[in-house]
């Protein structure tokens, strides 16, 4: 059992590394729950260690890591159920959670979408793709593509079988662009996409 100083701790640790992208100093971990002792704050780290919740890596800077479990229910949420977009469904309560951490995991960024050659695939202007880094595709896969190491663009990838590459917009309105293989380079695939509301 934490103590109810150790527990603030630790949701300021996960808050944190949430919101940063990693960890608190001892500094930051003092006036983040409101006291003035660094040892103190030691202290508490240490004992949060020693209960399973936080991995120190000894000798680096920032070297506070939240154990597995910890970090597995940061990048978790709840999935309670269905919903119908069309017509009312019943409401059943599920007990599952979706893992975000297979969303954003290793090798893993971000872009934000510019225009709307995308949006019969449901990917709107000011979007926001989750792609994973990579420099190969499967044909029918929603990419990054450079061209001529100049322009990178949101398309659908397409190899032809005289071996050059078609990316196709999905919007009814736009034709596809064709371009030998030597032009395009992929940057890395879509693997989810972020819209939000507020």
């Amino acid at each position: 059992m934490l103590t109810p100083s150790q527990h603030k701790t630790l949701i300021f640790i996960r808050q944190f590394i949430a919101h940063h992208g990693h960890a608190p100093s001892l500094t930051e971990i003092a006036e983040g729950i409101g006291i003035r002792s660094k040892g103190v704050a030691h202290r508490y780290v240490q004992a949060l260690a020693e209960a399973g919740h936080l991995i120190l890596q000894a000798g680096r800077q920032r070297g506070i890591e939240l154990a597995e479990d910890e970090a597995e229910t940061l990048l978790t949420i709840p999935l309670l159920g269905r919903i119908a977009a069309g017509r009312p469904i019943e409401a059943i309560s599920g007990q599952e959670t979706l893992n975000l951490g297979e969303l954003i995991g290793q090798n893993r960024y971000a872009l934000q979408v510019t225009g709307d050659s995308m949006i019969d695939a449901g990917i709107l202007d000011g979007d926001t793709v989750i792609l994973k880094h990579c420099n190969t595709a499967n044909d029918g896969d929603i990419v990054a593509a450079l061209i001529d190491s100049e322009e990178v663009t949101l398309k659908r990838l397409k190899r032809e079988l005289d071996g050059s590459i078609t990316l196709i917009a999905e919007n009814s309105s736009m034709s596809p662009m064709h371009f030998a293989a030597g032009r395009v380079s992929v940057q890395g695939v879509v693997v989810g996409q972020l819209r939000r509301y507020q």
